[in-house]
């Protein structure tokens, strides 16, 4: 018995040797399996028709290794329109299957953490799909600034791919980022920016001062509806843009850990850090003032991103919503990166699952 048990040893010992030494052919081997499915994923393609909102990135300036800068995607029927391409916005968009070939995007404001991702977005979209025409970007005026910018920035980047790949694969005229600014009539807080194909998206103004203009954007398609709050203070033009809709995409910043971070920056000495964090909180909404307007504004689901400060710890969401709860007896998500919520045409269902492990 023990003589045969030392010769399956032995063969369970060369077995795991032979894998191991073959482990990168094999790893070949699956990759190459894998990769017709990847290169052909197509989320959007397979989407029920409605709303659907996608968080390519949930996270806010601070380094946070879970989430990315704020992006938000929103997906009409068969349309893609990209709120703010913050840092990791076309890699996150990449990993959940979502193609930008037809996409177009909105900035809310020009914070560079809702727009440091810009460049590669219109990258990805122009090289990964042969697209013909530049990226649109939507934005209140000063938007022009930043699309010539990147445009600058990448020009000789363009000039490269072009050279290296030719004008076939890499079409001249779709490098780059067309700006299409809005300017809200005098007197007006909200203005309509696109009405076509059964989609509506409205912009209106919020309060991020110093932060001047910063807007957010109402979307509605086929009897589903979501706003996005942008970067704002509690708002009360956003509060009557929200009345009634099915989800509200707010960000949040929570003062309890954001004075821990503080008093954290206080006691290592950085008073310049402590400063800041103590002037972000006025021009933020905390977790419980965006579940009071998600409750005065009748919303259905409210959905909180642009989460401040990073919460490492699971356990950290506790102190983060407070009383949030209490006060929006709604459906009510933390946003992670990967999140897909989806509003079925036709339906008042709204479901949450993920895109990404």
């Amino acid at each position: 018995m023990k003589r045969i048990l030392a010769g399956l040893l032995v063969l369970v010992v060369l077995a795991v040797g032979a894998l191991y030494v073959a482990r990168g052919p094999i790893a070949v081997a699956l990759m190459k399996r894998s990769l017709p499915a990847t290169m052909t994923r197509d989320v959007i393609r397979d989407l029920p028709d409605g709303l659907h909102v996608a968080i390519c990135g949930s996270g806010a300036p601070l380094p946070d290794p879970d989430r990315g800068g704020p992006c938000t995607a929103v997906i009409a029927g068969k349309r893609l329109f990209v709120v703010d391409t913050g840092e990791g916005a076309a890699r996150k968009l990449g990993l959940m299957g979502i193609g930008s070939a037809n996409g177009v995007v909105l900035l809310t404001h020009f914070h560079s953490d809702h727009m440091d991702g810009l460049g590669n977005v219109a990258l990805q979209r122009w090289a990964g799909y042969n697209t013909q025409t530049p990226l649109a970007l939507y934005g209140p005026p000063g938007v022009e600034r930043i699309a010539a910018g990147f445009n600058e920035a990448y020009a000789l980047d363009a000039g490269y791919r072009i050279a290296h790949h030719g004008a076939a694969v890499v079409p001249p005229s779709g490098a780059g980022i067309q700006a299409r600014p809005f300017t809200f009539p005098a007197g007006a807080d909200s203005m309509v920016i696109l009405d076509e194909d059964g989609v509506k998206i409205t912009a209106f103004l919020v309060d991020h001062g110093p932060v001047k203009p910063a807007v957010g954007y109402r979307f509605d398609y086929k009897g589903r509806s979501v706003v996005i709050s942008g970067d704002t203070a509690a708002s009360a033009v956003l509060t009557r843009m929200a009345k009634g809709v099915d989800l509200l995409v707010h960000e949040a910043l929570a003062p309890n850990l954001v004075g821990v971070l503080q008093d954290g920056a206080v006691a290592a000495g950085n008073t310049r850090r402590a400063k800041i964090f103590a002037d972000i909180v006025d021009y933020h909404t905390s977790p419980e003032a965006a579940a009071g307007i998600a409750r005065t504004a009748g919303v259905k689901t409210l959905l909180l991103t642009h989460i401040l400060p990073p919460m490492p710890i699971r356990a950290l969401e506790i102190p983060f919503l407070g009383d949030s709860r209490k006060i929006f007896s709604g459906t009510l998500w933390i946003a992670r990166d990967g999140d897909l919520v989806s509003l079925p045409a036709g339906e008042s269902t709204t479901t949450r699952k993920r895109l990404l492990r």
